[in-house]
């Protein structure tokens, strides 16, 4: 999946956690809420490789193999909450009141186009 799928993605993971928030306020009276996590862990199973292990493979060759194919989709979903973090941070420290945490994601998610070819997949090679 590409760096900037995979931003878009995490922005989508922001927004709704946003959205959850303010509706866990506004429903507190009403006891526990819903507690789904769709979009996490549909993330998860896009961006996490399916490994095929061999059957006589040793745990040594397991976990290598295990850490090369997981390592990259660690680092873009690694890479990805960062950015989105700063961007927010940025907003936060510079006193911004016209700008909603939601506008900033929204800008974010806009110029994540850009970002295009960023991936490890583009950069290997």
């Amino acid at each position: 999946m590409e760096q900037s799928e995979v931003l878009k993605r995490v922005i989508g993971i922001l927004t709704e956690a946003g959205d959850y928030r303010r509706r866990i306020e506004a429903e507190a009276e009403r006891g526990a809420p819903d507690t789904e996590i769709g979009i996490v862990t549909a993330l998860l199973n896009e961006t996490m490789p399916h490994i095929e292990i061999p059957a006589d493979a040793t745990p040594q060759e397991m976990a290598t193999l295990v850490a090369r194919e997981v390592g990259g989709a660690i680092r873009q979903l690694v890479a990805a909450f960062s950015l989105a973090f700063v961007a927010l941070a940025q907003v936060h420290d510079s006193g911004e009141r016209d700008m909603t945490s939601a506008d900033v994601l929204q800008d974010l998610a806009l110029r994540a186009e850009e970002l295009k070819g960023d991936g490890p997949e583009e950069s290997a090679g």
